[in-house]
């Protein structure tokens, strides 16, 4: 007996402010205000009555950097990655908590029991997301998704969207669509009605950067990119980025989800404003450093991930660029190891002329498989070389 060939259909599962969520089952006191994850800061003390004090951002002093935050929160401004002062200035009386990487390790783990219980081709994209191949199941998606989010809840107690299309990328633009606890089914049809009218930053690899030089071209939303003249992509993008951009806007995305993927490697970079003096903008040039070097952090943690080495990038005012880069005996995921390491290969670097761009990379990456986390304090890092 043949069987017609099932149409593809993807899942993007993506946890709900996962971090967040896990401490507020810890905290359901705090469910309904705005609270931010992140930065080093102490947890909560109990007072005479054995009530939790809470600390808040108001008066907060630092230099780390926002590693999640409620919807609440959210609705202030702040999101994952804002520096802490900014988000001080932005929400000062939000509850302040710190991570506790271990706690949303192990809920990781027991959703994605939960999941792989119903359907076991999963793509694990870090701690808090997956990508499902739903096509070999006969059931219809939006009752296999609602399946998967209770399973998801009975094994946790968290909230999950879910977002079913032809491809990945679709998928992943969906389940966006209606957080929290939603689910969004999208078919071929939906392409133009729902898809098209979104912001061409909504296609995941297309960055702040590469946003803003398309709103140079007038190109703002994904219908835009899928209209736009090839050539002018080519000539300001190179052929490469133009055709995959082209082929994204208009929905295509033939990637398999892959049982076990390997990231080769995350990196941050920034282009200044205007091209800084090693001597002169030292101190800009050492909070850059800093910054970069949280943020890899936290992206790695969000993936968890380690790496063994460390790279950096340098363009100068000339446009050379230079790397530098070190393996390690054991693999990091600290902002202080990270800029340890960093900060070596930068002294392998002749300064001797302004410095537009600034990137910090760590490759050669492992699962995570410890919590051991050292290295010296945030205030004692600079941009040495």
């Amino acid at each position: 007996m043949t069987h017609s060939k099932r149409l593809r259909r993807v899942a993007h599962l993506d946890m709900d402010a996962f971090y967040a969520s896990v401490e507020l089952l810890r905290y359901p006191e705090l469910r309904g205000l705005p609270v931010v994850i992140g930065g080093h800061s102490d947890g909560p003390v109990r007072d005479d009555s054995g009530q939790y004090q809470f600390s808040r951002l108001r008066g907060y002093s630092g230099r780390g950097v926002v590693t999640t935050a409620t919807y609440e929160a959210r609705e202030y401004g702040v999101f994952s990655a804002t520096p802490m002062m900014r988000a001080a200035e932005l929400a000062p009386d939000a509850i302040l908590l710190p991570v506790d990487f271990a706690r949303y390790r192990t809920f990781s783990r027991r959703f994605k029991q939960a999941v792989a219980a119903l359907t076991p081709v999963i793509e694990d994209r870090g701690i808090d997301e997956i990508y499902i191949d739903l096509t070999p199941h006969p059931e219809p998606a939006l009752e296999l998704a609602s399946r998967l989010q209770s399973a998801v809840r009975e094994a946790t107690g968290l909230t999950c969207s879910i977002g079913v299309a032809a491809n990945k990328m679709l998928a992943k633009i969906a389940s966006d669509l209606n957080k929290p606890d939603g689910v969004t089914i999208l078919s071929d049809q939906d392409l133009q009605e729902v898809i098209w009218p979104l912001p061409v930053s909504r296609i995941n690899g297309v960055g702040p950067k590469a946003t803003a030089r398309l709103a140079d071209l007038d190109i703002h939303s994904i219908a835009d990119a899928a209209n736009a003249d090839p050539a002018v992509l080519q000539k300001r993008f190179g052929t490469r980025f133009a055709r995959w951009l082209l082929q994204a806007a208009h929905g295509h995305d033939d990637r398999p989800v892959v049982t076990d993927p390997e990231v080769k490697s995350i990196s941050r970079e920034t282009t200044f404003k205007r091209d800084l003096d090693v001597v002169r903008d030292r101190p800009e040039l050492s909070d850059t450093f800093l910054r970069l070097c949280e943020q890899l952090e936290a992206d790695l943690r969000r993936k968890d991930c380690r790496g063994r080495t460390v790279s950096i990038k340098l363009r100068f005012d000339d446009f050379s660029t230079v790397t530098r880069d070190v393996t390690l005996p054991e693999p990091v995921d600290d902002a202080a190891a990270i800029h340890g390491a960093a900060g070596q290969c930068l002294k392998r670097v002749t300064f001797d002329r302004r410095i537009r761009l600034f990137g910090v990379r760590v490759s050669n990456l492992h699962v995570r498989t410890d919590d051991a986390a050292s290295g010296p304090s945030m205030q004692q890092l600079q941009f040495d070389y």
